[in-house]
């Protein structure tokens, strides 16, 4: 079987996948990161693609696997690859140089290469013979004493630091611009303040000491919001309302 070429540059290939929730997962992350070419080789099961658990794991991200493609060997899979990167941690004694994500791909992004990535079964791995077909083996920097990646999370650290080589996606704003508060609005809440605080009995005018200039300077380093002005002075007003409401009541400083 023929594997057809794609308009995106980039393949995620599965060897000997045996989950099919690990497959709904991988399409998952492929497609946060904008991939989809998806090719399964020899999976455990062949109507993978359309198991229920694959469904669900994939969420949403039904169009990968719409389009992803099942054949039998790993050389049906990499038709129309100029550069294969094995994924392995185990160590071997002969094969292509081993890399970290960053270290090759900052390099490969430029080079102009359809690129595959090749991920092993989850009990075992890719086999020798699959690592020695690739041009290089990347290697994700795990903890030395316990580098266990589930299948679908190393798709997804790979594919995130490739397309991060690529240029990335820029970052969206989830909340409007600030309005920041400037100073005539500041020094107008240091005055409100500054008589609540008498009006409270907090502060006394005739002894102020420093209390005006550190509220300042705290101010200053809360780098206040125009919002956060208004419900500063809320909050003073709210405290004059009550101190006069004190004074006027019976017993209170008025009586």
């Amino acid at each position: 079987m023929t594997v057809p070429l794609s308009a995106d540059p980039t393949r995620f290939v599965l060897v000997n996948t045996s989950h099919p929730g690990n497959v709904g997962s991988a399409a998952r992350a492929m497609k946060v990161m904008g991939f989809g070419d998806l090719v399964l080789v020899a999976p455990r099961f062949a109507d993978v693609l359309s198991r229920e658990e694959t469904l669900a794991m994939a969420s949403g991200a039904t169009e990968v696997l719409q389009g992803a493609r099942i054949v039998d060997t790993l050389a049906e899979a990499l038709e129309g690859v100029t550069h294969a990167c094995a994924t392995a941690m185990t160590p071997r004694d002969f094969g292509p140089p081993t890399f970290s994500p960053r270290e090759r791909f900052a390099s490969l992004a430029g080079e102009g290469h359809r690129v595959a990535f090749v991920f092993g079964g989850e009990r075992f791995g890719l086999a020798n013979e699959d690592v020695y077909r690739c041009h290089a083996c990347i290697s994700i920097p795990t903890d030395p004493a316990y580098g266990s990646l589930n299948l679908a999370q190393a798709v997804q650290v790979l594919a995130y630091e490739w397309r991060q080589a690529l240029g990335g996606f820029a970052v969206a704003a989830r909340t409007p611009p600030v309005a920041w508060a400037d100073g005539a609005a500041v020094q107008g809440l240091l005055g409100h303040w500054q008589q609540a605080l008498i009006d409270i009995g907090f502060l006394d005018p005739a002894a102020p000491k420093k209390l005006l200039p550190r509220l300042n300077q705290l101010a200053n380093r809360a780098a206040l919001t125009a919002e956060e002005v208004h419900i500063l002075r809320g909050i003073a007003t709210a405290m004059q309302r009550l101190a006069a409401a004190r004074g006027k009541a019976p017993g209170g400083p008025d009586a």
